[in-house]
Formats: structure tokens, sequence, C-alpha cells
């Protein structure tokens, strides 16, 4: 890596790019496990035989408790410092609840009599919570001491759009092409062996992850001084009042992810590639022809952060996906639906593909590049009140972020029973009526362009600009320096 001094001669602290891919690894650990757990809403209602509304609002209430386990995790992870670091425990504590209560959720809740299995599934599901929330924290809070090059933090999004596409488009693939085809439809078998495989991968991405950060996750690492920050968990108020970079960003990457979890969530892409398009199978086929698009906005995007920083990348890759969106509702409004195959291509298919990669290229880029953004407020923190507090600053991120996203299945819950689904979500092989296609276009494309409108007015408030953060982690080195130079310690590197 070129350029591994500031301008001020101070030097930066530099990851290895294995160390950076591996790391990211842990970020897809825990997608595996939100993939896995999508379709828990057609466990819950086809064979525990929970109701539509019930299973939709246990899940917005479980993304609520999961924003509040947030900050005490959060919270834990500042305080904690053992030989083996920080984050390392956090992350193979966290993997483990997940594979535990992963496999009791889906093998024992249809087993028990019917009056206990909501209680047992909201018991189970708590803990499945607490688990991620542990896991998910280390993949922002670790990244100010993986490194603080402006040059390297954006390939974490290279690797996280990546993994994310391979995971999420992939699986689609693999479910939709293979598991449905087996199994015949959304049964237990197809859960079995869909989870294993989620346990296994998830295992092996966090030990990676782990390996990755041995060498990072020291105290030398740790913020401006020696000595541990006291924090209290009434410093949480002032550090998020007092940090509008924070604000702004929470703002973004919220609408964001509401808009990206409501379109993978199973019942959409069903309404959509199923039951809109008449096809179900193409919603596999269609997620493998956008992965290399996806990839090569992804490259470009990265490339162009390198250069002008992770801010300006943002707003362009939002307005990417909000003209193309835009464009591609208009257009399905104005066609055949179904006149769009991949067995018979011609203008409109090829139109379809070409506005649809746009878009989903954009869903994979932009949350990517929020990641190492949070790894930028955090330092804005430290260099504004002498606090090293990722956990804090990561989890409150993750707090609001929850809050916000956490609406998605209620939105897709909520809004079907608007339709008149009360007992069971649509089915492959319904006809299509006016209100589902309308319902669909809202949900498919309608949520996520208002996201990206409120991310680019959150981004006119954000003022951490490449020049910005220049000037932020060359004024941390020199506050760092000195402190060790009062203690006799010649090192240089922050």
């Amino acid at each position: 890596m070129s350029n591994l001094k500031m301008d001020s001669g101070y030097e930066y602290n530099t990851a290895k790019l294995w160390q950076i891919a591996f790391f990211t690894l842990n970020n897809t650990a825990t997608n595996l496990y939100m993939f896995a757990i999508g379709f828990v809403s057609y466990y819950a209602t086809g064979i525990a035989g929970l109701s539509v509304v019930v299973v939709s609002t246990i899940l917005t209430l479980m993304r609520v408790f999961d924003g509040i386990t947030d900050p005490i995790i959060g919270f834990f992870i500042d305080k904690l410092e053992s030989k083996f670091g920080k984050f390392r425990p956090m992350m193979i504590m966290g993997n483990i609840i997940l594979a535990g209560t992963l496999l009791i959720m889906y093998n024992v809740t249809h087993l028990l009599p019917e009056s206990m299995q909501f209680l047992f599934f909201v018991f189970i599901y708590a803990i499945y919570i607490i688990g991620y929330t542990m896991q998910t924290a280390c993949t922002k809070a670790a990244q100010t001491v993986l490194t603080n090059h402006p040059k390297q933090r954006p390939l974490f999004s290279v690797f996280d759009a990546s993994y994310n596409i391979a995971i999420f488009t992939g699986g689609q693939i693999f479910v939709a092409s293979y598991l449905v085809v087996k199994h015949g439809d959304f049964n237990q078998g197809l859960f079995t062996e869909l989870n294993t495989y989620a346990i296994i991968l998830s295992g092996m991405f966090t030990i990676l992850a782990v390996i990755a950060l041995w060498n990072k996750d020291r105290k030398e690492f740790y913020g401006l001084a020696e000595e541990s920050v006291q924090t209290r968990f009434r410093d949480y108020w002032p550090i998020l009042k007092g940090n509008r970079p924070m604000q702004m960003l929470v703002l973004a990457a919220s609408t964001d992810k509401l808009a990206s979890s409501l379109i993978r969530q199973p019942a959409v892409i069903i309404m959509f590639f199923g039951i809109m398009l008449g096809d179900y199978a193409l919603s596999g086929t269609i997620s493998l022809i956008t992965i290399v698009p996806s990839l090569l906005i992804t490259f470009i995007g990265v490339r162009h952060a390198t250069r002008a920083g992770l801010k300006s990348t943002l707003v362009r890759a939002t307005w990417l996906g909000l003209i193309s969106f835009s464009l591609l509702a208009i257009f399905l409004l104005v066609i055949e639906p179904s006149a769009i195959s991949l067995t018979n291509i011609g203008i409109t298919t090829i139109i379809f593909l070409i506005l649809y990669s746009l878009g989903m290229g954009s869903t994979s880029l932009t949350p990517a590049i929020v990641i190492p953004m949070i790894a930028d407020v955090s330092d804005y923190e430290t260099y504004k009140t002498g606090r090293y507090v990722p956990g804090m600053m990561g989890t409150i991120f993750s707090f609001v972020d929850k809050l916000i996203s956490s609406l998605a299945p209620a939105l897709v819950g909520f809004l079907l029973f608007f339709i008149g689904y009360r007992d069971e979500f649509p089915q492959l092989g319904e006809t299509l009526t006016v209100a589902l296609l309308i319902m669909t276009l809202v949900m498919k494309f309608g949520i996520p362009i208002l996201g990206w409108i409120c991310t680019l007015i959150a981004m006119k408030y954000y003022d951490l600009d490449d020049k910005r953060m220049k000037e932020i982690q060359t004024a941390i080195a020199e506050i760092k320096n000195n402190a060790k130079e009062n203690n006799d310690n010649p090192k240089r590197v922050v």
C-alpha cells in the first residue's frame, strides 16, 4: 500500500489485504443468518401454525429488541479488556449463540403444544437476537483498529458487497432453483438443509475473521492513550446529540436498510417474480445475471471512494439507484409484466434487465459503503472529545438503524393485510389482481425510492468528506504522538 504516511509525516495504521478480506467475513457470517432467518415467517405460519399478523408483529418487535440490545453490547465491548482483545471474544460467543438458537427454533417450536408455541418462539428469537448483536457490533467497531488509512477503509466495501452478492443473490438462486425443486415447497426438510449450510459456513467465516483481527485487537490500537476511557450508559445521549455526522449517517443508512430489507423479504420476492412476472425461478436466474453488473458497480464505486472519499461515492450510488428504480417502476406499469422472459428475450426483457441490474447494484454498494463510514464517525468522536468508544459508536448507529429498518417485516405484513391477506402470505400460482400489482410495485420499488431520497437529503449535512477525514486523522496522530513522547515512548504508529 502506497502513501503509508500522512502529510504531516505520521504513519497510518495499515492492514494487509488478506486481513481486510478475512475480517469482512465477520459481516458475511451474520448475513448468512439474516438470509436464513428471512424464511422464518414461512416456517412459523406454515409449520408452527402462527398467523401472518402475529408473525409479522413478532418479527418487528424482535427487531426493536435487537436495537435495544445494541447499546448494552456496545457498552460491554468498550469495557472489555482481555488477553484475547475486545472484539474476538464477542465474535466467537455471538456465533455460537446464533447456531444454537437457529437449530432450536426450527426443530422444536412446531413440536410443542399450540398454547406454548408463541411464547417459546419469542423467547428463542430473543436469545438469537443477543447473539446476532454481539457479532454484528464487532463488524462496525473493530474497523477502527484494523486500519485508518483512507485508501484502505473503502476496500472493506469491495469485499462486503461481493460477499453479500454471493449470500443474497447466490442464496436466492440456491433456494429457488435447488431447495424448492428438491423439497417441493417451504417445508421442514428445506429449512433443515438451508440452516445446516448457514451454520457451517458462518462458523468458518467467523474463524477467518478472528484470524484477521489477531494482531490488531490490541490495546496499542485503542484510542488516544493507553488508558481506557471510562464510559457510562448516560454518555450515549450526549454522544448522539453532539455528533452531527453520526446523525446524518444513521438517517441515510437506516432508510436504505429499510428499503433493502423489504425488497429481500421472501413474500416480496414471491409477489414480484412468482406472481407479477409469473415465474418464481426467474428470481434465481435474474439474480445470477445481475451479479456481474453489481460487482462492476461496486468495484467502480470503491475505486471512486479511494480517490474522492466515501461520502461522494454514497451520493453517486444513491442517485444511480433512485433513477433506475423510478424508470423501472414506470416501465412495468406500461408493459405486460409477463412479457419479461429469458426464453424469448426481446427489447422488453433487455430494458428490464438493464434497469434492474443498475438498481440492484446500487442496493449492494450503498450498505457496503456505509460500514467504513461508521469508522469515520467514530474517529470524528475521538478527535472531537478524546473518547475512543467504537463499541458505543457502532451500536448507537445500529440501535437507531434497527429501530427504523425493523419496519420491513411489519410493512409487508400490514400492507398485505390491507389488501386482504389475513391468514397467509401470497402464494405461488395466485392470480395477479390490480391491488396485488400496485402493492408489489410499492414494496419492490416505491419504498426504496423514498429511502434513497432521504439519503440524499442527509448527505447534504454530512461533512466528513475525504479532505475533512485527512484533517481528523492528522490531528489524532498529533495528539497520540505527543502523549507517547510525554511517556518517553517513541512509537509513531497510530
